[in-house]
């Protein structure tokens, strides 16, 4: 033991610091974890959301297919609807995002009587070819994007829509 003596100022300010320290760490613990937690957390679930639409029902003509799934933000969970346009092209399956790339309204199929068999976008007068592709001179500079798609049981999955590259 050391020979020096402690004062009692120096022991007051020794346990009030300890008591201090451990008083700022019960409290900062808590919210640490509650910032660090999410991103340590797994993610469950995988690139492919089902959707209700039979691959067996489609056809040549673009249906809307609405899905549902539910998007985790940090610390809050939603549960989000998104749609697509989707047709049979042969044997391949076209899924387009309703996403106008110019100003992000929706596009509908087959709505404006002037120019039939194109997706139309009501905002500001866009159009597209069936296939997605902006057509020259309306605003849109971008072609729809496109969801990756995959069947199985019989039903259409879709993961993350795309922007294209080659359009």
């Amino acid at each position: 033991m050391s020979k020096e003596r402690v004062s009692r100022r120096q022991f007051l300010s020794y346990t009030l610091t300890g008591v201090g320290g451990f008083m700022a760490a019960g409290m900062l613990m808590p919210m640490v974890r509650f910032a660090v937690d999410p991103v340590l957390k797994a993610e469950a679930g995988g690139d492919f959301i089902a959707t209700p639409k039979k691959v067996s029902e489609l056809t040549d003509e673009p249906v809307r297919v609405d899905f549902t799934f539910k998007q985790k933000d940090a610390w809050y969970e939603s549960e989000v609807t998104e749609s697509a346009w989707v047709y049979k092209d042969g044997d391949k399956i076209i899924a387009l995002s309703p996403v106008c790339k110019h100003l992000g309204c929706t596009v509908n199929w087959n709505s404006d009587k002037e120019h039939p068999e194109q997706f139309f976008c009501p905002c500001h007068y866009g159009r597209y070819t069936k296939d997605g592709t902006n057509i020259p001179g309306t605003p849109p500079l971008h072609p729809l994007d496109v969801y990756p798609y995959k069947e199985k049981d019989g039903f259409l999955y879709l993961g993350k829509a795309k922007p294209r590259k080659e359009a």
